[in-house]
């Protein structure tokens, strides 16, 4: 089929914006995250896509259900908690818990002029996005089947779809504050419809034991998960050498037992990472090289397999934001720094104050607390006036005061618990706030590093680190720049900094540098849909279309439901006059983007001869 002249100028009119649009959205260098840390704890999806050969899917994890044969009553205790429901199936029919919610609702989203929907159909939940033209008419309809739930309502709760192996979260997520479905934390900001992946980085810490496929963005494996909610392995690292031990009459004195981890007999800093690795968002998470999600194991460093990086805070610009910055808080209390004073094992960390076995109800939360608080105080530490102290519901409350909950930045409709355990709301952060910085890394603040240890994250972590900031601070790309500038010569041979290097070659106009860097990375790892996307633009450039398909198409077959990848390559083909070739590609990328409203335009030029 052959487009009319004009119709092929105006598609390529529109596929050279397009064009432009993938550029800047594709600024990021391969191999760091796409999206600010703040949305929750993520990496890089290289990294994240793979597990390393230490981190096996089931690699000694037998799950918690066999850990209730002997520990039944924790475990019945557990199963109440938010972490212990932190994730449910609602296929093949729904949990009862949401039948306290409704489940029937209808949204119109202005800013994309589009509607959405919640509803039941034979027991099994749905939602829907739909868009009406000028008449009334339905120009589309998109509905997907929702086969999880996270969350258990403390905020609310979120829902997750699957397609092809790929999980993505809905549109809609249901808010307690407000009592309705709402969007979805993020959506406000960018229309992502049904097509937002949810990598590993961010389920692994709402659920047990994912099963993420490797080299991929999204994709897991056939079951998804091994252990739906958070489970008891999660903290203390696989048991089936304890099962073995227990189940062949083994025994071990209190604390000594070498095949299970107990977080309450590790040292700290220890027990606290594996609190962190969830609980601390930090500006910008990265996995040290080689390392997932799936390599952490409780009782090891942290920083072992990520490095969770902080910028500093000035008195000017101090921190603000409560949401997964419980380690950060919690370390910035006067309480955490007055214990350091204090011998190893009396000294405060998360577990001083909270039980994951047990989580009391939000009336059993005060004298629960109140009896943490009164192991170091006592009444009398008390300096509030009587008449201040008895107005509190229940009197005495002291988180009440000390601890209360403040509204969510990050995501609206929600609130968070200030940990810093301040004596009053307007208490301002300690002068340790602003010195945590090191000389070997004056610009970021390294919050899992290991007590003591002044050594600075490995430069190639360094890098992702300052990718991700640059986007949003300027104020890293020099040291971005450097860095870069740096591993060039001493990691020539890393995926990553090629890729780095390569993007940067494309960006300043060197296409055959570009082209070397590139090349030299796919070598190293062959599972970079953005460097294949970045070949397939010098292929462009130069003139060879047909390469530059073959490219595209390469980055989209990894990477299968990025929108701006599947774009391009409709560009792509436009260029190398495959021309019903393309129009396939267009007719398929709205099978799975139907709300794109650009690209059906484009397909209507197409469809006119």
């Amino acid at each position: 089929m052959q487009l009319q002249t004009m119709q092929l100028q105006t598609m390529q009119l529109q596929a050279m914006q397009l064009q432009a649009m993938q550029l800047q959205a594709m600024q990021l260098q391969p191999g760091a995250e796409r999206a600010s840390a703040r949305a929750g704890p993520q990496s890089n999806p290289q990294s994240s896509a793979r597990a390393s050969p230490a981190a096996k899917q089931n690699d000694g994890y037998v799950g918690s259900e066999a850990c209730s044969r002997c520990h039944a009553e924790i475990y019945n205790h557990f199963e109440r908690t938010s972490m212990g429901r932190s994730m449910i199936s609602v296929a093949p029919a729904l949990p009862e818990f949401l039948r306290t919610i409704p489940l029937s609702a209808s949204v119109y989203d202005q800013q994309s002029g589009r509607h959405l929907e919640v509803h039941t159909e034979n027991g099994k939940l749905y939602q829907s996005e739909y868009q009406l033209d000028a008449v009334g008419h339905e120009v589309f309809r998109d509905t997907h089947a929702i086969e999880w739930i996270v969350g258990t309502n403390a905020n609310g709760l979120g829902a997750l779809t699957q397609h092809d192996g790929y999980i993505f979260e809905a549109p809609l997520s249901f808010f307690k504050q407000t009592g309705a479905w709402e969007l979805s934390p993020g959506y406000q900001r960018k229309d992502l419809a049904f097509n937002r992946a949810i990598p590993p980085g961010c389920i692994f810490c709402h659920s047990g034991r994912p099963n993420p496929a490797a080299g991929t963005l999204g994709k897991y494996q056939s079951p998804a998960f091994t252990q739906l909610s958070v489970g008891c392995e999660n903290c203390h690292g696989p048991g089936s050498a304890h099962v073995h031990a227990m189940g062949m009459g083994d025994s071990y004195a209190k604390g000594k037992d070498p095949t299970i981890v107990n977080p309450q007999h590790l040292a700290g800093h220890l027990s606290d990472d594996i609190c962190m690795s969830c609980h601390q968002t930090g500006d910008a998470r990265v996995f040290q090289s080689g390392k997932s999600y799936l390599d952490f194991r409780p009782g090891q460093p942290l920083d072992r397999v990520m490095a969770i990086l902080m910028v500093p805070p000035t008195r000017d610009n101090p921190p603000r934001e409560d949401h997964v910055e419980h380690y950060y808080s919690m370390i910035m209390s006067k309480c955490y720094r007055s214990s350091l004073r204090q011998p190893a094992e009396k000294q405060m960390r998360c577990i001083t104050c909270h039980d994951p076995h047990i989580e009391p109800t939000s009336e059993e939360a005060p004298a629960f607390f109140n009896g943490k608080c009164m192991s170091c105080h006592t009444a009398q530490s008390c300096k509030a006036p009587a008449q201040a102290r008895a107005s509190t519901a229940p009197a005495d409350n002291c988180i009440g005061c000390h601890m209360q909950k403040r509204t969510g930045v990050a995501i609206s409709h929600t609130t968070n618990t200030n940990h810093r355990i301040v004596a009053s709301p307007d208490e301002p952060f300690p002068d340790a706030a602003y010195e945590m910085t090191t000389t070997a890394l004056p610009d970021l603040i390294y919050l899992d590093a290991v007590p003591g240890d002044t050594t600075p994250p490995p430069a190639v972590t360094l890098l992702q680190a300052y990718s991700q900031l640059k986007e949003e601070s300027p104020a890293y790309l020099p040291s971005y720049l450097k860095t870069l500038h740096e591993l060039e010569t001493t990691e020539p041979k890393n995926a990553i900094v090629q890729a780095a290097l390569g993007h940067k070659a494309l960006t300043d106009g060197q296409l055959e540098d570009a082209t070397q860097h590139l090349q030299e990375s796919l070598r190293i790892d062959p599972v970079q849909p953005a460097v294949y996307a970045d070949l397939s633009n010098i292929a462009d450039q130069k003139g060879n279309a047909s390469e530059a398909v073959t490219l595209q198409q390469k980055a989209v077959t990894l990477d299968p439901f990025n929108s701006l990848l599947r774009k391009t390559l409709v560009l792509r083909l436009i260029s190398a006059k495959q021309y019903e070739l393309a129009e396939a590609t267009m007719e398929k990328y709205l099978q799975d983007f139907p709300e794109d409203d650009f690209m059906r335009k484009m397909l209507a030029i197409a469809r006119q001869n």
